[in-house]
């Protein structure tokens, strides 16, 4: 596999070694001894899988201490455009962010540690997401920011006015009225 470290610190993206013959292709999508040696040792509990529609944004969402959650994210089917925004007060790159294509056929993953925001784009006519979490889906704890607030400055490559969103992710604060508990 290839990490290619990313400017907020312990994100990463990973490019898997994909065997190619007649048949179709292979490569090992995750493996905890390799993972835990060259990215961070994390104990994944839960696998998600979701399917959406072009122009769905899901995000930015992230759990609240106690459960915060690291992920590791990849995209099956068509293509998205992946956001991660640093919330960890004490970062240097607080309210940063980074924006990476996952698709189904560049096979990259992305690992965001715990103390950040995420948060997905959909560019092709459907696409199916999984991300694999070291904690549980606690509703209780979950929360989320603004994904069109203009101090983030994220280019979705999807335009806001039309896009399909859920009505929570509406209603979430910005940055500056948001008070980060991490």
């Amino acid at each position: 596999m290839n990490i290619t470290e990313t400017p907020i610190p312990g994100v990463v993206i990973i490019e898997p070694r994909v065997f190619n013959d007649a048949r179709g292709y292979f490569f090992e999508s995750y493996s905890k001894r390799d993972f835990d040696a060259n990215i961070a040792p994390v104990d994944f509990v839960q696998d998600n899988e979701s399917m959406s529609t072009r122009g769905v944004i899901r995000g930015l969402h992230f759990q609240r201490p106690p459960y915060t959650q690291s992920k590791l994210v990849r995209c099956i089917k068509g293509a998205v455009l992946d956001v991660a925004v640093d919330l960890r007060r004490e970062s240097p790159t607080y309210g940063r962010h980074v924006a990476v294509e996952l698709s189904a056929d560049n096979h990259r993953q992305l690992f965001i540690p715990k103390g950040l925001a995420h948060g997905f784009a959909v560019l092709s006519d459907t696409a199916v997401f999984q991300y694999k979490c070291d904690e549980f889906y606690h509703p209780e704890a979950e929360g989320g920011i603004a994904l069109d607030d203009p101090e983030l400055g994220i280019d979705w490559l999807t335009d806001l006015a039309t896009a399909t969103l859920s009505d929570k992710d509406r209603r979430y604060p910005r940055l500056a009225d948001f008070d980060s508990p991490f």
